[in-house]
């Protein structure tokens, strides 16, 4: 009998356009502030504390070819419940659901639901440097829904333009359009340096509009083999109102660095901060007069080991002050200072 033929590992195989793709984080948080297993009020991923938790876990597929690509994903977890709590019954399960054609060469089209195009962090947790999301990252969108428009004049430079229902919006609530841009450059593979914007108004119809202007920047750096830094940094402006020339602001940062210890261990240091007047967007779409400033800044460390290509076992370390007393803690006294500790394992394919 004649043996079968061997392919050579330095032979390429043909990429296959269908795949299919998943993720689970399943995590336990210990919060050193307070008895509540619900988390601050400006934390959405991994936001149950003292209990097992799943924070998401994603099925689904995509398909991809020389002219046409597109993706549907469902997902569920206590993510999914906080940050999705606005949006319709029938859509809060559905993690990106789109499809996309190229008009011209170098160019997609995309009309659907898809993760935003601002930020440096993403909503898989495996996907970042650190176990959970920064105070910018929570509070900025996650997901969006609307058209997108890309274009790839060279391998290393993405511009890319969106028309949304809003900032994180599956459901549009109001008649006005958002839009957005993007520019992403990679001279190399160490460099990356990002620009992101938001226009739109927020309020809904039945409100006096708000106009919503905000900008995203970051730039990561590999050092060496072992180490990485990251910078990022927002700054936002709401309209008080459309008669005058007042605006609620805020302005964010935060920095990483991440250090490979071996082939399987890592560990990343953070440090970040969030200022907001009023409150504006952290705790509320349409602040009132009156209402105290939120002014935030902490600390992370968090220590990875990835046992394979697959499964990533993570604890981290978080410590967040505010200037006000908002954290509160087991005698109803609320305190301006608030600790926890989070681990998790996630798994993919």
């Amino acid at each position: 009998m004649q043996a079968a033929a061997i392919v050579p590992d330095s032979v390429a195989r043909p990429v296959q356009p269908l795949t299919l793709f998943g993720f689970a984080d399943a995590y336990y948080g210990f919060d050193f502030t307070g008895s509540s297993q619900e988390r601050p009020f400006f934390l959405y991923s991994h936001n149950r504390a003292n209990e097992f938790a799943l924070n998401n876990a994603i099925v689904g597929m995509r398909y991809t070819n020389a002219q046409v690509r597109g993706a549907i994903a469902l997902h569920a977890g206590t993510y999914v419940e906080a940050n999705y709590a606005r949006e319709p019954q029938g859509l809060r399960h559905v993690y990106e659901a789109y499809a996309g054609f190229r008009p011209l060469a170098k160019v997609w089209l995309d009309v659907g639901i898809f993760q935003s195009h601002i930020g440096f962090e993403s909503a898989l947790s495996k996907d970042n440097w650190t176990l959970t999301r920064s105070l910018m990252a929570e509070n900025s969108p996650y997901y969006e829904a609307g058209a997108r428009f890309s274009y790839e004049p060279t391998a290393t430079l993405t511009f890319t333009a969106l028309v949304l229902n809003g900032w994180q919006n599956l459901r549009e609530n109001n008649r006005a359009k958002a839009l957005g841009t993007q520019v992403q450059w990679k001279p190399n593979s160490k460099l990356t340096l990002n620009s992101s914007t938001f226009v739109g108004n927020e309020q809904p119809t039945d409100s006096v509009p708000r106009r919503r202007y905000f900008h995203n920047a970051y730039v990561s750096y590999v050092v060496t083999e072992r180490l990485s830094v990251a910078l990022v940094f927002d700054v936002g402006a709401q309209q008080r109102n459309p008669r005058s020339s007042g605006a609620d602001l805020w302005h964010t940062g935060a920095g990483f660095v991440r250090h490979q210890l071996s082939e399987k261990w890592s560990a990343t240091a953070r440090g970040e901060f969030y200022r907001a007047s009023r409150g504006v967007v952290i705790r509320s779409v349409a602040p009132a007069a009156g209402e105290r400033s939120v002014h935030l800044g902490g600390g992370s460390l968090n220590l990875d080991y990835a046992p394979s290509e697959h499964v990533l076992c993570r604890v981290e370390g978080r410590m967040l002050h505010s200037n006000g007393k908002i954290f509160e803690r087991r005698n109803s006294n609320f305190v301006n200072n608030y600790n926890n500790i989070t681990s998790s394992v996630a798994i993919s394919f």
